[in-house]
């Protein structure tokens, strides 16, 4: 009997095709690369999100390297004193309310004076010159009155005014040199005003 082979051998076309596929194949799997080093894209919204993925030591490898490069420094605290030896301060008195402004004044003594003492020849004398001067003045404003004064005529006018008053609340009180004092300038002022009229 006659061995006869069953298998057949492809043709050669045939076999030139099916390694063609194979090698095919194996040139798509080479060149696809490993799953791990596959570059993957994503879109640029949402770059800012991803961290790069740096090759490098692993993080236990990364603190012995750490470790080992960092100098030996003792750190040396001074001990803490214990609890028991602070001293603490007694907490502050409280500040009664203020008071009200007229109450404060009414509880103030009354401011010392530092006016001289005036002899009486010299009160005379003061008394004298605050009543000319307050007559001068006292003309002046009466001239002027029922005129339509300019803007700088009226802030004499007024100036002189509260001058004559502060004068006479001077007399009030007793202070004859500053009373005579308020009364010139209120003269000088008022015989400015009678030159601009």
């Amino acid at each position: 009997m006659r061995l006869t082979n069953h298998l057949q051998l492809p043709h050669p076309a045939e076999r030139f095709y099916r390694l063609r596929s194979i090698f095919l194949v194996a040139l798509a799997l080479i060149l696809q690369g490993c799953a791990e080093k596959q570059v993957r894209v994503r879109p640029w919204a949402a770059a800012i999100a991803i961290r790069p993925n740096l090759p490098g030591l692993s993080v236990d490898t990364q603190l012995e390297s750490l470790a080992a490069a960092a100098p030996d420094l003792s750190l040396e605290l001074p001990s803490l004193p214990s609890p028991l030896s602070l001293n603490k301060q007694p907490m502050r008195p409280r500040v009664p309310a203020q008071l009200a402004p007229e109450a404060a004044e009414s509880r103030k003594p009354p401011a010392p004076s530092l006016e001289p003492e005036l002899s009486p020849q010299e009160i005379a004398a003061a008394q004298q010159q605050l009543n000319q001067s307050t007559a001068v003045a006292q003309k002046n404003l009466d001239a002027a009155k029922g005129r339509s004064l300019n803007p700088t005529q009226a802030d004499l006018t007024s100036k002189v005014t509260a001058f004559l008053q502060e004068s006479k609340q001077a007399v009030r009180e007793g202070d004859w040199t500053r009373a005579k004092n308020l009364a010139k300038k209120a003269e000088v002022l008022s015989q400015e005003l009678a030159a601009s009229l």
